[in-house]
This record gives C-alpha cells, structure tokens and sequence, in this order.
C-alpha cells in the first residue's frame, strides 16, 4: 500500500455539496488549505480553531496526531479503529505505517456527518448478514482476539464508527419494521440507524438499561433522537438510535465539543461551563445555556460520568446555523478514573446541587433550581423506568443505590 500524501475533502449535504479543501502530508506535518471558492461561501465548519483563511494551515502534535479536531472526528476509534487494525492486518499490512491521511481515506464517504474524503479506500460489498444476534457473537470473538469470517463484512456494517462499543449502521423502515444493512443510500421510507451491541464489560441488559435513560431523559426535558430496542432472533434486544447526522439520505455536519476546542477526551479538561460557553456562540442564543445544563443536571443525577468532550456534538446545516445536537449515550456509567469525564463548576469526583448551582450562577441561568428538582424528580423514579424497560432486578437496584447517593 502507498501511503497518501495528499486527501480532498468535501461537504456534502445531499442536495449540496461543496469542495472545501485539501489536506497535505510533508516532514512529518499535516498542512491543510481552503480553497478561495469555499472561502466566499462563508461556511465556518470549524469556528474555533480552523476559521476561514487563505493561508496554510497546521495543527499541533497534540491531542490529535497532527490532524485538526475538524478532521479527527471523522475517524472512528474503539470498536471502528480496531475493525479497520484487523481488517488491514489481514491483508498484511503493517498497521504501524497507516497515518491520519490513510484512516481518511478508509472512512471515504462513510463517516459521521457530511464531511467526505477523496481518494476513498472504502470498498463497497454487498453484505448478507442480517442476524442481529449472529453480528453480536461475530463481534465478541472479535474482541476476544479471535478471528472471523465476516471481518469485512462487520467493517463495512461498522468501520466508521465512533466509540468503544461495537455497533453497526443500518436502514430501518418503522413503518415495516424492516431492516437492510450496509447500505450507504436507502430506499424510500427507511431511516439512517445506529445498533449498539455490548463490550466484553456491558452487563447482558445493557440494552434495556440504555434504553430506561433515553425515556427517563426524554421526560426530564433532553432532547434526544429516537430510540428503540431492536430483537434478535433469541429474543436477546440491542439498543437502537436513529442518526441525527441524516435526514433521509441528506446530511448535516457535525462537530464533537472535542474536536470543536481540541479536548483531549480521553484526559479531558473540560467543563460544563465550556460546553455551555460553546454552545452559545454557536447558536447565538441564551437558550442555548439551559440546554447544556439541563444536560449537565441529568448526568449528575444519573450517574452517567462517560460524559467526555466526544460524547457532546454540535449541527450545521447547509446555510451555516448551529445547533448543540440530540443528546446520545446517556446510560448508568463510570469513568476509566471514576470521576465525571467533564467537570461541573471544577468538580468532578462528586458534583451535585452545589456545583450545578454555581453554573448556573456564573451563567445568569434564571429558575435553575426550577431546571434541577424537576430532573432530580425524574431521576428518582428509576425504579419504574427500569421496571418498563425490561432492566433486570439485580441491575435496577444496583444502579438504585448509586443514584441515592448523589447530593
């Protein structure tokens, strides 16, 4: 394999589409340039640390190998990283030699949102696994270390994936009920999906417990993109979540907070004052602050402190608006340290009413201890979101006592 020296990249929102720039290796730097056209569209893809201009351009070291934040978040890690490592590796390639520029070619025009690179190393193949519980046990040996059969097969359901579980992207028609997997462009009437699949750590209701949050977060005012359990043939359920980044087969560029201020999310520095600072000069607006908060209040009470600078995104349509995106991956979790991954007011070992309150003061955020009882009360019927959901007994009363504990 030749290594690639120079990437293209597009934006492309279905009915539009526009030739942003391009991307160069050299000496061990990643130099990037817009193009003058895309210059005069006024389109600010990356705000903050890519604002429009006609020089040259380069990113740090660090956090992201060279590579601006605006294209990091384009290439999967976890589970979509290691597909690719085996994947490449099978065709003895040494994974070692595979730089930023590689991976964008392999992610094509497959990735998140609507941002597409050229040359595309991505094969298309037709795919005929359809058994939601044959993907899941293809997937555990995989992440056993053994092999499988239908390596490309899962790399083209789910190569370019963000996350450390395993999922793959399918077509869903809710009207039918019928599922097609491995299609970029989908027929009339079927929907962009994501399917998650449990890690070797995730307890076997997983699913249900992911699911019990999407419906206890809906209630307490988050907005979220729908979601559902998907069956396999066992009877065992996946959680399932609608894309955001599709309407239809159109797309919408999307951002992380990560890659937006180039937090590190694996040893993140982030607050939720940032978060909530970011999402007002993108919006524009003060309701952009009790979104964020609203937030911040449900993952303190939840005990969702997997909430790292990736797992927050922000939205752009085709004419440049901005919006803070559905929240995604709420769930009961820990940390890989044990603290909330994104501070609350410098707090992140056990924020509660306290730091939230103090947020909200520094934001001039009114009727916030109004915002924090009602997500406090819904939280507080776990019991009955789990009961509804099919979580079983021994996790409902586990997670029960954690969320008792938080002040």
């Amino acid at each position: 394999m030749t290594n690639i020296e120079k990437i293209l990249i597009s934006l492309d929102f279905g009915k539009q589409r526009y030739e942003v720039g391009e991307l160069a290796h050299s000496r061990n730097k990643i130099y990037f340039k817009f193009y003058p056209e895309f210059i005069r569209k006024d389109l600010e893809i990356s705000p903050f640390k890519m604002p429009l201009s006609n020089g040259i351009l380069s990113a740090d070291p660090e956090p992201f190998e060279n590579l601006f934040g605006l294209f990091n978040d384009s290439l999967p890690d976890g589970w979509g990283r290691l597909l690719l490592d085996r994947k490449l590796s099978s065709q003895g390639i040494d994974i070692s030699s595979i730089g930023p520029l590689d991976r964008l070619a392999y992610v094509g025009s497959t990735g998140i949102g609507a941002l597409i690179y050229q040359p595309e190393l991505t094969e298309t193949i037709e795919s005929s696994v359809s058994d939601l519980d044959f993907i899941a046990n293809e997937m555990k040996s995989v992440m056993s270390g053994y092999e499988t059969d239908i390596l490309d097969e899962l790399y083209h359901l789910g190569g370019s994936s963000g996350g450390a579980r395993p999922k793959i992207f399918i077509g869903f028609n809710p009207d039918t009920e019928h599922i097609i997997h491995g299609a970029i462009t989908l027929p009339e009437g079927y929907e962009h999906w994501i399917v998650k699949f449990p890690s070797s750590f995730d307890p076997d209701d997983i699913a249900n417990i992911e699911y019990a949050y999407y419906k206890m977060a809906m209630d307490a005012g988050i907005e979220m993109s729908s979601c559902r359990l998907f069956r396999g043939g066992s009877g065992k359920v996946y959680f399932g979540t609608k894309r955001f980044d599709r309407i239809g087969n159109d797309r919408l560029h999307m951002h992380s907070a990560s890659g937006l201020m180039h937090d590190n999310f694996r040893l993140s520095t982030m607050d939720y004052g940032h978060l909530m600072d970011c999402a007002f000069r993108l919006e524009k607006h003060i309701n952009a602050y009790r979104k964020v908060f609203r937030l911040a209040a449900f993952n303190v009470f939840a005990h969702n402190c997997d909430d790292h600078s990736k797992n927050f995104s922000f939205l752009m349509n085709f004419r440049g608006d901005w919006k803070f995106a559905p929240a995604y991956d709420l769930t009961f979790s820990y940390s890989s340290h044990g603290h909330h991954s994104t501070m609350v007011s410098g707090e992140s070992r056990n924020p509660g009413v306290k730091q939230l309150i103090e947020l909200s003061e520094y934001f001039g955020i009114s009727k916030s201890v109004g915002i924090i009882d009602a997500v406090r009360e819904i939280v507080s019927k776990w019991k009955d979101y789990a009961t509804d959901a099919g979580v079983s007994n021994s996790s409902s009363k586990r997670i029960e006592r954690v969320l008792q504990t938080i002040k």
